[in-house]
């Protein structure tokens, strides 16, 4: 009986299949376990000390760092440097500033003075799934496409887009820092820079909410903190309604006195002559405390004046081409002009109110109550105001996407940096610039009007009445 069992092909074939099986079924859960080990494993060690992409594609800027590039900005940096650090347990954090006012410069040294240690950084994207992919690359994260689970017939689970892809992402995140906090005693930081590329429309708005969700549990269980920065004021808008534990950072250009002295020293640091200080005062002027202004006009330009007054022109130039108007404008390019025009309203009051600024400092000089070095901050007008100015609600987002004005966190509104205000100031001071801002308006009107008139023509209807029936 023996005999025939072990000579039997057919159960011969079924115990090897049975234990095909079984192996195939083994392996599959033993594979699957140490798949979800190492995804783990190389997301600890996307936040280890050492290696950070970001920090190594900056790493020559921030070595290279001027001296004085950052004294205004000190107070700044060193909170900064608690946070990226993981000393501010508690809270997550936002930058709110203008474009080239040092919010990434900042960042990034904080991270080298740290060698990268808990933190990790990526930028944000309009394409959500080309996020989706610098976020896998940040946390060292390949979203399960490195896995060979289809050979066991597991579905495929990035089918349902970036979304879930990213929640998923930041669910093994927590997972991990969770055990990490444990083990530091502090909370990993993660950096998403510049969330203003997201598109501010329902995905765009989602996705912050989805990452702001994160935020406030992970700042509550004080495992990760993050951190978001932002050139335009819309993000702020969209997260200041479930922000408990949001604080908002405000990033300022230098002051007069402060871009001054930090011009002298860059220049000094970069080997170029260093001009008198008549010269300095005169360049700092004309384009202002933008530290990525100053570090043109100082560290590159033989002539500072020249190199002042070339970017003053370029701005200009740029400036007119996005809101230039149109005398006697045709009825296609109307709602453009509309635009153009309500933001020369806005842009004269400010130039108007830089005016009155200027001669309430000669009044002030001329008594001796002020120093005649004393530096006029950039005029500002409340939210609201703007809005009474333009007579219109909607336009002030796509000026301060454009960066031609800067809006902060205490909803005042302000031209985005000092090369736009001086280039707003010579439009306006041109000849005729107030009849061609009216003549612009009254053409809109008349177009408006035009559209909003109809003409019904009745010709004379000469009836015929049978009196016969």
């Amino acid at each position: 009986m023996g005999g025939s069992l072990a000579n039997n092909p057919a159960l011969g074939a079924i115990l090897t299949t049975i234990f095909g099986l079984g192996a195939v079924f083994i392996g599959g859960i033993v594979y699957v376990k140490w798949y979800k080990m190492n995804v783990l494993y190389k997301i600890e060690r996307a936040f280890a000390p050492g290696y950070d992409p970001a920090l190594e594609l900056a790493k020559a800027h921030t070595t290279k760092k001027h001296p004085g590039e950052h004294d205004k900005h000190d107070l700044e940096q060193d909170l900064i440097d608690r946070i990226v650090h993981g000393e501010e347990a508690g809270h997550y954090f936002m930058l709110l500033g203008p474009k080239g006012s040092g919010k990434g410069t900042m960042i990034f040294d904080s991270m080298a003075a740290c060698q990268a240690d808990g933190v990790s950084m990526c930028d944000a994207h309009p394409d959500l799934e080309v996020f989706r992919l610098r976020l896998g690359k940040a946390l060292n994260f390949e979203f399960n496409e490195d896995t060979q689970t289809g050979l066991f017939q597991r579905r495929d689970p990035r089918e349902g887009g970036p979304a879930l892809d990213i929640e998923r992402a930041m669910n093994k995140l927590e997972k991990v820092a969770l055990r990490s906090a444990q083990t530091r005693g502090r909370p990993w930081v993660l950096i998403i820079n510049n969330i203003h590329y997201f598109q501010n429309d329902e995905a765009g708005r989602n996705m912050i909410l989805q990452l702001q969700q994160k935020a406030e549990a992970w700042a509550a269980s004080g495992i990760l903190t993050l951190v978001f920065s932002s050139d335009d004021f819309w993000p702020f808008h969209v997260m200041r309604k479930n922000g408990s534990r949001m604080h908002v950072i405000s990033i300022y250009d230098l002051d007069t006195r402060e871009a001054r002295h930090a011009a002298t020293r860059i220049r000094k640091s970069t080997g170029r002559l260093v001009e008198d200080p008549e010269t300095v005062q005169h360049a700092v002027n004309l384009v202002g405390g933008r530290l990525s202004y100053l570090n043109k006009v100082v560290s590159k330009a033989e002539d500072m004046i020249v190199m002042a007054k070339h970017m003053l022109q370029v701005e200009q130039g740029w400036l007119l081409s996005q809101i230039g108007l149109i005398p006697d404008c045709d009825d296609d390019v109307m709602d453009e002009q509309k635009w153009s025009s309500c933001s020369w309203l806005l842009l004269r009051e400010f130039v108007k109110l830089r005016q009155e600024q200027e001669k309430e400092r000669e009044v002030k000089i001329s008594a001796g109550e002020v120093d005649s070095e004393e530096a006029l901050p950039l005029p500002s007008l409340p939210y609201w105001k703007c809005r009474e100015i333009m007579t219109r609600a909607d336009f002030l987002e796509e000026l301060d996407r454009l960066n031609i004005i800067a809006i902060d966190i205490h909803h005042d509104v302000r031209p985005d940096s000092m090369l736009i205000l001086q280039a707003a100031q010579e439009v306006v001071k041109g000849d005729g610039f107030d009849d061609v801002l009216d003549g612009v308006r009254s053409r809109i009107d008349e177009i408006e009007s035009l559209h909003r008139t109809r003409e019904l023509t009745v010709r004379n209807l000469f009836l015929t009445v049978n009196p016969f029936g």
